[in-house]
């Protein structure tokens, strides 16, 4: 059991992993070993609430698939250790992302002294634009 915060807890069967070849520079070796990890994460499974969920939807993007599986590639070390520990490391900060709630938004007033300087502003600017019109000569 993998624990995200106080009250969610992911069941480590959740994740699967698979090693695959990593793209990139790397010589000869980056042709022969399976070093980058692409661990995939069925959120509807794991037991997040539709509210994190939906949040973790959004945080992950294009990361998340139709049927809800969350997929992170990780390639940037040259070990597979710590491609998996990245790769794990990057799915707790997502997860933690998603379970924090946002603060709602609380409506406020313009103050007086706000509301007069915009309105002074669009007296000026008013009388800007005027000036730019057609001058009329005398007749």
């Amino acid at each position: 059991m993998i624990r995200i915060t106080h009250d969610i807890v992911i069941d480590e069967r959740d994740i699967e992993e698979r090693f695959v070849r990593a793209s990139g520079p790397g010589g000869q070796n980056v042709n022969k070993v399976s070093t980058a990890v692409e661990l995939r994460f069925r959120a509807d499974r794991a037991g997040l609430d539709a509210a994190t969920r939906h949040r973790l939807a959004i945080l992950a993007g294009s990361r998340m698939s139709a049927d809800g599986t969350l997929i992170i590639q990780a390639q940037r070390f040259r070990s597979q250790a710590q491609n998996r520990e990245d790769a794990r490391r990057r799915l707790l900060a997502l997860l933690r992302a998603a379970a924090e709630r946002p603060r709602p938004r609380k409506k406020t007033k313009p103050t007086r002294a706000s509301a007069q300087n915009r309105l002074a502003a669009k007296r000026r600017h008013a009388l800007t634009k005027r000036a730019r019109g057609r001058v009329r000569g005398e007749d």
